[in-house]
Order: C-alpha cells, then structure tokens, then sequence
C-alpha cells in the first residue's frame, strides 16, 4: 500500500496527539483519574479550601484537602452515591433524622472513623462501635489532622426538654486547617452556643418544636458572630427572616442554601 501521508505530515500529527496529552490527564488536585469530587461552596482556608455540600435536613458533607466528612448521614446510601466516601463521620445524636443505621453501614466503607456521643455508640454495630471516637460533652480528639471538640446540645424551654435533655446529645467544634467550624446538632441558643469564640463557619439549627424559632438562633448568632452561618435543619422555618433579624452590622454572612432540594 502507497503512503497516503505527505512529507512532513507524520511529525505534525504526532505533535497533535502529544498536544492532546494534557487534556485528557488532568485530573483536580488530590482526585485520582475517575475519582468522584465533591461539590459546594469554597471557603478559602489555610492549607486548602473548606468545601460545604448541603445534602437534607440535617446532613451535609464538608470537604477540606483530602478528608470528606459527612455530618448526620441518612436518607439512604443510594443519595450519597455520587459523592466522594467519608474519611470521618461525625453523628451529632440519636434520633432517626440523624442516626439511620442503614445509610451509616451502607456509607462508610472499609476507612472511615466515626465520632458519636456515647447514646450513639452504644446503637451501632461492633464493626462501627471499633471504629468510633466517643465523645461526650467537652471532650476532645484528633482524627486524620482534624480537631474535633464536643459541645453542649440541648433544649431549655420546659416543654421541650423530652427532645433533647441537658448532656446526651453533642455539637461539634472542628478545627480544618485553621478554620474552626460549629455545628450545632439540635439545639436551643444555649449559653455554650452564645459563648463560642473565633467561629469561621456556623452551622446552626432552627424549627419548632424540637429546637429553636428564628428569632432565638439569631439571638444566638449574633452574640457569637460567626464569620459565616449557614442556617440548616430548619424545615418551615422563615430564612428570610433569620437573614434580616442577623443583620450586617455584626460582620456576619448569612448564607442560604437549600437543604431541601426535591
């Protein structure tokens, strides 16, 4: 058969393969080729960016460097499919809107740790129960370059006590890098919560009966002054209302996401 390439044609298609290269091999830093990436906010941090991914209600993922965390993972492994799996797993307490044993097991894979109170811990399997930092009120652990500190949460109106009483359940200060992130669990505007100092990103509940109306957890908020807050686990809750009762003169950012996506 005759050569159909011109003279000199056989280098430039060479060069249009090699200039091809770099296209098909980039992959985002810290993902390997096919690896799935996690989605949401950036957040600029030391030592990378803080990445928050609402999922519903009260579970989120939070990504930073090469650790994924997911915060109160339920609803089914299934929705968490096209995420990255967890390296840590935080649970906050042990109602079922944050505590589905299904969707734990089905998330967790062979590597994750997992930090729970110790209501939690005692309901998880011993494969999980092995794998678990329990931690009470004011206690504190080290996880893959993570600080986690357990904080109060809890009702304090009187016909809401049955909820969640004084001690049992945890919120969650992290330390990513430098940024310290604040998850409250379900909560009422405690005087842990109004105490809290130097928080770069708050997330912080609202909806009746079981934790607080609008009007407290900006209360809360703004005695805080989170530099960001991001309301969650707030279904029929009037955002809107949050966002106008923070304010601007506090410095604070809120940030409304939709936690509840159909």
């Amino acid at each position: 058969m005759k050569n159909l390439l011109l003279p000199g044609e056989t280098s430039r298609i060479a060069w249009a393969w090699i200039a091809l290269i770099p296209v098909f091999c980039i992959v985002p830093p810290g993902h390997a080729a096919g690896e799935k990436a996690l989605t949401g906010d950036r957040i600029p941090g030391l030592g990378g960016d803080l990445i928050v991914h609402p999922v519903d209600h009260a579970s989120l993922l939070l990504g930073w460097k090469s650790e994924v965390i997911y915060v109160d993972p339920v609803g089914g492994a299934a929705r968490y499919a096209s995420f990255p799996p967890p390296t840590i797993v935080l649970i906050t307490h042990m109602h079922e809107d944050h505590l589905d044993l299904a969707t734990l097991q089905g998330v967790t894979g062979e590597r994750a740790d997992l930090i729970a109170p110790p209501t939690v811990a005692e309901r998880l399997p011993a494969h999980l129960r092995r794998r678990t930092k329990v931690l009470a009120n004011g206690e504190e652990t080290s996880l893959r370059g993570l600080d986690c500190r357990a904080v109060p949460a809890h009702n304090l109106t009187a016909d809401r006590l049955k909820y969640h009483p004084k001690g049992r359940d945890n919120g969650y200060v992290l330390n990513l890098g430098g940024q310290r992130v604040y998850l409250s669990g379900d909560t009422e505007d405690i005087p842990e919560m109004r105490a809290l100092e130097n928080i770069d990103v708050a997330f912080v509940c609202m909806n009746l009966p079981y934790t607080m109306d609008v009007e407290k957890a900006a209360e809360a908020v703004r005695a805080f002054k989170p530099a960001i807050v991001y309301p969650y686990h707030s279904r029929g809750s009037d955002l809107e209302r949050f966002k106008a009762l923070v304010g601007t003169d506090r410095g604070i950012e809120v940030r409304l996401r939709d936690w509840y996506a159909k």
